[in-house]
């Protein structure tokens, strides 16, 4: 699993730091990712060349860097997925089509008007969008799921509450994608299929939780 972190507004080469705060928010996103893959999950979180989208590379080009490494290091044929949030999850959203990758969680993304004209045929793709994000709009969230479900298989669960840091419900953030992460790539169903997710996996395109 590639966990890829927002790159903040500023561009222009500014490095990305360690401490930055979007990138250190992703850290309980990982460990909830590693804990529920119990062994069998292995996670990697990419630190960014440089803030911002149009700086060189680009996010997708290093989300595209960091497939070729794990294709060298892993078995051949290995399923591998994508977490990504607010920049980072368009960054996931736009490297969905890459021929290793099996699932993509975009969380609160950040997106523009025509993002998800990609092919990401037989992929599983997961938006989480909370309702009281200020930051990334929703509505371009959901015109890009349903441009994505062209191809692949979409959901999209609305957070009561949740703000684009993620940090108010959390645990509802980070145990969303960490359980579509295992059932996508372990095929380990939901407990209990009447939940907002297990609805989703099994065909619902919209949810809120």
């Amino acid at each position: 699993m590639l966990v890829l972190h927002g790159g903040g507004s500023r561009g222009g080469g500014v490095p990305v730091s360690p401490a930055q705060l979007s990138v250190v928010r992703l850290i309980p996103t990982a460990r909830r990712v590693a804990h529920a893959g119990r062994g069998r999950l292995a996670v990697w979180r990419l630190l960014n060349s440089v803030r911002g989208w149009d700086g060189i590379p680009s996010p997708v080009d290093d989300v595209r860097w960091a497939l070729g490494q794990l294709r060298e290091q892993l078995p051949p044929g290995t399923p591998i997925g994508l977490i990504g949030h607010s920049l980072g999850g368009r960054a996931a959203i736009l490297s969905a089509g890459h021929d290793d990758v099996r699932c993509v969680v975009a969380l609160a993304p950040w997106v523009h008007p025509g993002d998800g004209d990609v092919d990401a045929s037989g992929r599983r793709i997961l938006f989480v969008h909370g309702a009281a994000d200020r930051v990334a709009n929703s509505q371009r969230a959901r015109a890009a799921a349903g441009r994505l479900a062209r191809t692949a298989r979409v959901g999209v669960i609305e957070v009561r509450d949740g703000g684009h840091a993620m940090l108010r419900r959390h645990r509802t953030f980070d145990g969303l994608a960490a359980e579509f992460a295992v059932a996508t790539l372990l095929s380990r169903p939901p407990a209990d299929p009447r939940t907002p997710l297990g609805r989703v996996l099994t065909g619902e395109s919209f949810a809120v939780v």
